[in-house]
């Protein structure tokens, strides 16, 4: 009996899509994980004051340090818009590649609270360096000034010491963020009980929360923090968000004794190595059938016992199942796997093969990405050389324009989710109204949209700024025309960033979760890392022969519009290779299954 435990056999009668031929029959008499158990030993709503006011606390504090830090570049450092664009572009680059790390020593070594904890402390340490640059005048260049006889204005560039200092600064906060982002959502789904209806409840509500509190606390820090930093000082505009990071430190402490702490459970790149050495140990084996995949599998849980849940068989890549396969010498004498290296559980290989089903939709991401990395850079150059005054004695911080589709995306949300969502059920009858690639997908194309609309409003700008040859440059036109163009990057937001969200949270198993959300991190790196490479390609190409550099310092002089077209073009040929990523995708439905396995089988070899 001990050698049927581990084993699953699986008849012929049996669908390869369905998740009932891994799923162990019910015994009344092993239920281990009972409900009313689980609702006492997880605190649910009574931890969220502490999670959610933390999350929007550092937000506040790490969104207000860096969302108006290009122009602080630009204004204290003496940088020219590219350099700057790409430091900030390399910074988000890094912090989102350090999401993997983040959340491989989570979910590996240390725990999502420890995690969590010890990377606030990193950022906090970034944040005071960063400060420091603001308050003291030797950690950053002079002033420039008014040549008395020329009347030019000359700039002391940076020194390598004060450049050092502020990316070391920023290197802080780039391991702080890669720790804390990936997972700030795991760790709050992981205080509901999600083996009951009312728990999935729960759930889907802390979403809501999440998404609202992150977007109130963006329009705090385009508005108050952004104003502040421009027009009171940049060391106290500093100094605000420095301040609140140690109340958030605080804060999640405090709820130390509260959270349910869920112990890490080992490498799953471990776990994927192994099914890939087992699977070319048994290659010279034969499956039943290869398009069924029958056979007989080792269906062992990572415990020894308990399952949480399951990923469905499925019928693609069916010859990584060979390392499931069992033979003479894969067994103990007590029924134990001899070698993980040569017999692995179905279980791994179902998750090596989500992994893989997921990688090309996840590729998708990172050209997509690159419209979303232009908020922050070049449309913030936009609006510096746009009027911005609302009214004749107030003018808005060029680094306040993202709250246009923060805007958007506020009036949006609410109308998705309570009127659009509920028509397109009753017309597809999908749950969701749509599925998560139909909604990334549609993210996609309001992406194109963006830069399309962003090149024909730089156009007219440039065309308004160049006929009025003012001194500043500033075209006599409202920075408001960005805002159809923002509002595009608001319903990408919508769509496209958190339909990749749902499809890595939906379709991995929970204990992947935190390396599911680091996922989405590296669709950042990679937009961000492709449009650094758009932009260094692009500058070193034009402005030859006579020609205008597309991203010369002064845009009124370059074709920025020409780059934006260039984006467009781009996401276009993504959007063609995502919808033939998405024909052949299967979705996974994962089952809870709060049982002991006790399926008596035979075993085949």
């Amino acid at each position: 009996m001990a050698r049927e435990k581990c084993f699953s056999n699986l008849s012929s009668d049996e669908s390869s899509e369905s998740s009932d031929a891994l799923l162990p029959e019910k015994d009344d008499h092993l239920d281990l994980l009972d409900s009313s158990s689980a609702i006492q030993t997880k605190p649910g709503w009574k931890a969220m004051p502490y999670i959610l006011a933390n999350e929007s606390i550092e937000k506040m504090a790490t969104y207000g340090l860096t969302t108006n830090f290009m122009v602080y570049l630009v204004r204290k450092y003496h940088m020219d818009q590219v350099s700057a664009a790409n430091i900030l572009n390399i910074w988000t680059c890094g912090y989102s590649l350090l999401t993997v790390v983040g959340a491989s020593v989570a979910d590996f070594y240390l725990g999502k609270f420890l995690t969590i904890a010890l990377a606030s402390l990193a950022t906090l340490v970034g944040m005071v360096t960063i400060t420091l640059t603001a308050f003291v005048p030797q950690l950053r260049p002079p002033p420039c000034f008014i040549d008395g006889q020329q009347h030019l204005e000359h700039c002391i560039s940076n020194t390598k010491t004060q450049l050092g200092f502020l990316l070391v600064g920023l290197s802080w906060l780039a391991i702080g963020t890669g720790g804390i982002r990936p997972c700030s959502i795991p760790f709050g789904i992981d205080q509901f009980d999600s083996t009951t209806v009312e728990g999935r409840k729960s759930v889907h509500s802390y979403f809501n929360w999440y998404y609202t509190s992150s977007t109130v606390v963006m329009l705090i820090n385009q508005t108050l923090v952004i104003y502040i930093q421009d027009s009171v000082s940049w060391a106290w505009g500093f100094s605000i968000p420095t301040l609140l990071m140690s109340c958030a430190i605080a804060l999640f402490l405090a709820g130390s004794k509260i959270y349910h702490q869920v112990k890490p459970e080992g490498s799953t790149y471990v776990s994927f190595a192994q099914v890939l050495v087992a699977a070319y140990k048994k290659r010279h084996l034969k499956l039943h059938d290869e398009e069924r995949v029958l056979g007989v599998f080792s269906d062992v849980s990572l415990d020894g016992n308990v399952v949480l849940s399951k990923l469905p068989l499925t019928a693609q890549l069916s010859s990584l199942k060979k390392a499931a396969l069992v033979v003479d010498d894969d067994l103990k004498d007590d029924g134990s796997c001899a070698n993980p290296w040569r017999l692995c559980s179905i279980q791994q290989v179902e998750e090596v093969i989500c992994f893989m089903k997921i990688l090309p939709i996840w590729a998708s991401g990172g050209i997509c990405f690159m419209t979303y990395a232009q908020e922050g850079t070049f449309v913030v150059s936009q609006a510096l050389k746009m009027d911005r005054h609302i009214g004749p004695n107030f003018q808005m911080p060029a680094g306040s324009i993202k709250m246009m589709s923060l805007i958007s995306l506020c009036i949006c949300l609410p109308f998705y989710d309570r009127v659009l969502q509920p028509a397109l059920k009753k017309i597809t009858k999908h749950e969701n109204g749509i599925t998560t690639l139909q909604r990334i997908g549609l993210g996609y194309l309001f992406s194109i949209l963006f830069a399309a609309v962003a090149g024909l409003v730089e156009q007219q700008r440039r065309a308004s700024a160049l006929s009025h040859a003012s001194a500043d440059g500033v075209a006599p036109m409202s920075v408001f025309w960005l805002f159809p163009q923002l509002m595009f990057l608001g319903l990408f937001e919508l769509f496209g960033v958190v339909g990749h969200i749902e499809l890595y949270n939906k379709e991995f198993p929970e204990k992947m979760r935190s390396i599911a959300n680091s996922l989405f991190y590296l669709c950042v790196a990679g937009g961000t890392y492709l449009s650094t490479l758009a932009v260094s390609i692009v500058y070193r190409v034009t402005g030859k022969h006579g020609q205008p550099n597309w991203l010369g310092n002064d845009i009124n002089a370059g074709r920025l519009d020409y780059f934006y077209f260039l984006i467009a073009a781009l996401g276009v040929l993504n959007f063609v290779y995502l919808w033939s990523c998405a024909r052949g995708y299967t979705y996974n439905y994962k089952a809870n299954v709060n049982v002991v396995e006790t399926i008596q089988t035979d075993i085949l070899v």
